[in-house]
């Protein structure tokens, strides 16, 4: 044994021993001496703070703090918290390990951290823009038919129940070839965050009151959004043509929460009008003008864009389509755009009515293709010149956003579910949320939440933008889901997978429908109720035009029976596209009253015609239903 020691201690004294011994203590007095010059340059520079996102991990603070990553472990494990290298701290962890080797720590959001580049614009090379104006105001108070006048187009035909429930953006150019953007945003209660989200990115503030009606919670309640904008403000005082109208009731409703109309000896400018004769909507457009004017509004146009997502939904047909507001620079087809954590080359650009665009300078509204996911109505968005530094950004937001959603997803405590069940109250409904727009997702999501109760606690475990899949049928039926779908339907075989699973699906049109519904569920009302039940569903083969007739829809039916007095809906692509009556009902010249499975049929469709091979025409009746308590 002593021999064999002997023997290491001289090949290690000998072959070269000596000189990799001294090798090693001289790297290491290298490192130190390095490490010394950088800590004093360090203090030197006063760069004694962290600036870090919150869930960074061990090795990533390690690092920044040029200290062993076995000492930050160590000093983890003091504190009674068992970590990994690669594990994430969060903001109080972290404060008090930087503390502990003398850092202090600045979090900053996703965005600061991107350190997307933001270059001052030189006085000479800003140029006027067009203003940016949000049109607010409570339901049915006329703010899209005072677009629809100025636009010339009727919006109000294309929304259900006559409701805007998305956010629009319209470019306009008057006679006199001045440009105003406009955002039109929904007055309803439930739409709160996307009403805020539209004064956010406004310059100006039409809000419109009825003549006919009071100042309402959500006319208020625009005006405090656009007020925290720090926006100016235009009333616009509708239907100012109706019989019961009463123009000075609203201006003295408005003096008493003071807000003092010009009229009124006040600053702020308002206009009598009629949306829909267009009276007072010229001069309207005239104060919002001078208003522009005096906001003294310019940009650069020659830089790479950057500005703000209004709406994203899926197009199956086109993908992702994000509608997005240009507030600096010029947008160019070809442009890698990074909104939120979606990234993508731009293929094409649409204004509102549909015409191709190749560019849109400031304050122009334009509809993009190209982003791989649906943008948050709300995001920044961005064009890089390097792609691989997008990709890095909106991978990086990605893993932040999961992050946070897992450790900030609230848990019900034992105590409270101990006190619920003995109390005989406790209930959960989850609920799978599925959208055609991400705006009308966020505000169902936003009202589901608000109905929970002490005894009824609401989960939103998934929501999407999108047809809805065999995916979601199956989420729904590990977590006991019932699935909500708005304006889309199922895809594939999710409809019979969800017959099979016994998962309850749900559709709607209309938000309130949605909110009346499930609270109504909550309060176990046993009045009954009319529910919708899917008599059959046909595929179109094949389209016959006939003149002075329209469209008829050669049809097979592949479930079920289509009756002559049922209501219908078109379906193209698991997205619905129309709702309405059927016309006539065929089978070769005779017409009938129904249609049984596997056989074909003529249909032609009341006020309709644009349809087309391969669309679904799903039939159905309303019918009464007792509601039972289970």
């Amino acid at each position: 044994m002593k021999n064999q020691i002997r023997e290491t201690l001289e090949k290690l004294q000998g072959k070269g021993g000596k000189s990799k011994a001294a090798k090693y203590r001289r790297d290491k007095r290298e490192t130190h001496r390095q490490k010394s010059d950088d800590e004093q340059r360090a203090i030197e520079e006063g760069s004694k703070t962290l600036k870090v996102t919150e869930f960074v991990t061990v090795g990533e603070i390690a690092t920044m703090m040029d200290v062993p990553i076995t000492k930050v472990i160590g000093t983890c494990m003091s504190l009674g918290i068992m970590v990994t290298m690669n594990q994430r701290l969060d903001a109080e962890t972290l404060t008090i390990v930087a503390d502990e080797f003398g850092y202090d720590v600045e979090f900053t959001t996703t965005e600061l951290e991107d350190a997307i580049q933001v270059v001052e614009d030189k006085e000479e090379d800003l140029v006027y823009r067009a203003p940016i104006v949000t049109v607010m105001g409570h339901v049915d108070h006329g703010k899209t038919s005072l677009l629809d006048y100025i636009r010339k187009e009727n919006v109000i035909a294309g929304e259900s129940g006559g409701i805007t429930q998305h956010i629009g953006a319209y470019g306009v150019t008057l006679d006199n070839g001045q440009k105003i953007a406009f955002l039109d945003t929904p007055g309803h209660e439930a739409f709160t965050a996307m009403r805020a989200r539209g004064a956010q990115v406004t310059d100006i503030a039409i809000i419109v009151i009825a003549a006919d009606d009071d100042i309402m919670p959500q006319t208020k309640e625009a005006i405090s959004h656009a007020q925290a904008a720090n926006v100016p403000i235009i009333f616009a005082i509708n239907k100012i043509d109706k019989p019961n109208a009463n123009v000075e009731k609203i201006k003295e409703r408005l003096a008493g929460m003071n807000l003092l109309v010009e009229d009124w000896g006040g600053k702020i400018q308002s206009h009598d009008i009629s949306a829909k004769a267009g009276t007072g909507v010229k001069e309207l457009l005239e104060k919002v003008l001078l208003e522009a004017e005096l906001l003294d509004l310019k940009s650069n146009p020659n830089k790479p864009a950057s500005g703000t997502v209004v709406e994203a939904f899926l197009d199956k047909g086109k993908g992702y389509v994000s509608t997005i507001l240009v507030q600096n620079g010029t947008l160019k087809v070809g442009d890698y755009m990074l909104a939120g954590k979606h990234h993508g080359k731009i293929k094409a650009m649409h204004d509102e009515r549909g015409h191709v665009v190749k560019e849109a300078g400031p304050s122009t509204p334009v509809s993009v293709l190209g982003l791989d996911g649906a943008a948050t109505a709300g995001d920044k968005f961005n064009v890089f010149e390097d792609e691989r530094e997008a990709k890095a950004i909106a991978a990086k937001r990605t893993q932040l956003m999961r992050e946070q959603s897992v450790r900030t997803q609230r848990h019900i405590t034992l105590a409270e579910i101990g006190r619920r069940i003995a109390l005989g109250q406790f209930k959960e409904l989850n609920i799978i949320l599925k959208g055609d727009v991400d705006g009308s997702v966020e505000a169902l999501s936003d009202s589901f939440s608000k109905l929970s109760t002490e005894e009824i606690q609401i989960n939103i475990i998934h929501k999407g933008v999108g047809a809805i899949t065999e995916t979601d049928v199956m989420l729904a039926s590990a977590s006991d889901a019932i699935i909500i779908g708005f304006n889309v339907r199922p895809a594939g075989n999710a409809r019979q997978l969800a017959d099979k699973e016994e998962i309850d699906i749900r559709n709607y049109s209309i938000i309130y429908d949605a909110i009346d519904d499930l609270k109504d569920a909550m309060e176990g009302m046993l009045s009954p109720e009319m529910k919708e039940e899917i008599t059959g569903t046909a595929e179109i083969r094949e389209i016959f035009k006939i003149s002075k007739v329209g469209s008829i829809a050669g049809c097979m039916v592949v479930d079920g029976k289509i009756n002559r007095n049922s209501k219908i809906r078109i379906i193209r692509e698991g997205v619905v596209v129309f709702t309405g009556e059927l016309l006539a009902l065929k089978r070769f010249k005779d017409d009938v009253k129904e249609v049984a499975k596997g056989y074909d049929c003529g249909i032609q469709i009341k006020n309709y015609n644009d349809i087309e091979e391969r669309d679904t025409i799903e039939a159905f009746q309303e019918i009464a239903v007792k509601k039972k308590l289970k």
